[in-house]
């Protein structure tokens, strides 16, 4: 059936044409992915169902145009993920109509089994819920079945099923749980992808103990404990469990792409904790890593904290140094101790792509704080002190660097 959908000039079509990205375009291809998932957004806004289009031509598409690109930063990776995961719920929002949506299905399962390296499996685990109606998710699950259990059964079969998330996602959907839980017991290895699917159906079937046993007996050959901490975590807390939910998997499962982050994700799934407790419980949990929480006792204005941590083990001197910078006014003698930890850090060659004008403004940074606390001699005593305490190179870079302040004369001890 030929469908026509309103009149609409896409940008992105041209922009992600197949072979268009060549090796070295990842961040490139980045900045396209990005730009066709806000075009996509804006159009979605007004008409959900052509953003829909627009997101299953992307999903068409990203192999494509993707297949000549070095990935193997991971940020193109990232990006791919991250546009789906604004797709994928534009897609299942889409009021379509029986004919669009098996048409967009069709399309989109295509391009999965096309596509050479998976960008689409996120597409995959969620086909249940792309199908979008009971009826269509069981014509699906009815068609994948055979294969999957023939795949899984089969102890000599190797090949890799594309639909295995797709099935047990149409599975779930239409609440066929015990089928999915009775597919979960034929592989040979223990795979969390595949397993919490098994998880949805136990509490889909109000057995949260047992979806918690499961999901506990899901750890194997996989490295996916931070997913399966996170999965156990949800379970407690959606029981009121909320404290051993903290103490058995709270803390664990904390994700973030810094230290920050992580102490907002657990202070935000347990608002009711002190969150000076939260930062010291993670804190016992990064042994030899405690410099690295003091931004987050920075922000919690735990100054003391703070400095502590930047003087236990090493903290990005820079880190340092803005501290001492935002708080030369208001809080002079966090500001000293934040400047001298940098220094001392920069001595020890910590910090990445550190200059002298880094060390120099270390230093000038501590001058100040300690002529606002009336206490520069004995300031500047100690970085003699720290100046003279080895012949390293780190150390010689920053003698060097601050050759012009330390000309004038030592003060006297």
């Amino acid at each position: 059936m030929d469908i026509k959908f309103p009149n609409h000039k896409w940008q992105f079509p041209n922009r992600l044409r197949a072979g268009a990205l060549g090796w070295r375009a990842s961040k490139l291809a980045c900045q396209r992915i990005r730009e066709a998932v806000s075009e996509i957004k804006t159009v979605a806004k007004t008409d959900a169902v052509l953003g829909a289009e627009g997101a299953v031509r992307l999903m068409e598409r990203l192999w494509l145009a993707l297949q000549h690109v070095d990935s193997s930063s991971g940020a193109l990776g990232s990006a791919v993920a991250n546009a789906l995961d604004v797709l994928v719920p534009i897609v299942i929002a889409a009021p379509a109509e029986e004919a669009v949506r098996n048409m967009w299905l069709d399309r989109i399962w295509k391009a999965i089994e096309e596509d050479g390296v998976d960008y689409l499996s996120p597409v995959a685990d969620r086909w249940g819920e792309i199908c979008a109606s009971t009826n269509r998710a069981n014509r699906w699950a009815d068609v994948l079945c055979p294969t999957l259990k023939a795949h899984w059964s089969d102890p000599q079969s190797v090949a890799y099923f594309k639909g295995s998330t797709a099935c047990l996602s149409c599975l779930v959907a239409v609440g066929r749980h015990q089928e999915v839980l009775d597919l979960l017991e034929l592989p040979r290895y223990l795979f969390w992808p595949y397993r919490r699917y098994g998880v949805q159906a136990l509490l889909a079937m109000g057995k949260k103990r047992e979806a918690l046993q499961y999901a506990e007996a899901s750890r194997g050959l996989d490295l996916s404990d931070g997913a399966i901490d996170w999965a156990c975590e949800e379970i407690l807390i959606s029981s009121g469990l909320h404290e051993e939910a903290y103490q058995r998997y709270g803390l664990r499962a904390a994700a973030g792409t810094s230290y920050l982050a992580r102490f907002r994700a657990v202070a935000k799934r347990y608002p009711m904790k002190d969150k000076t407790a939260i930062l010291c419980d993670l804190i016992a949990t990064t042994s030899g890593e405690e410099g690295k929480w003091f931004a987050t006792a920075k922000d919690l204005k735990l100054y003391d904290l703070a400095l502590e941590l930047a003087h236990k083990s090493p903290c990005d001197p820079k880190t340092l140094t803005r501290a001492a910078r935002d708080h030369l006014d208001a809080q002079a003698e966090f500001a000293l101790g934040s400047a001298m930890a940098a220094l001392r850090w920069l001595s020890e060659g910590w910090g990445y792509e550190i200059t002298s004008t880094d060390v120099v403004e270390a230093h000038d940074l501590a001058m100040a704080a300690a002529s606002k606390l009336n206490n520069s001699d004995n300031v500047a005593e100690q970085i003699w002190q720290l100046l003279e305490s080895n012949q390293g190179a780190s150390m010689q870079f920053v003698q060097r660097a601050l050759h012009g302040r330390m000309r004038m004369r030592r003060p006297s001890k």
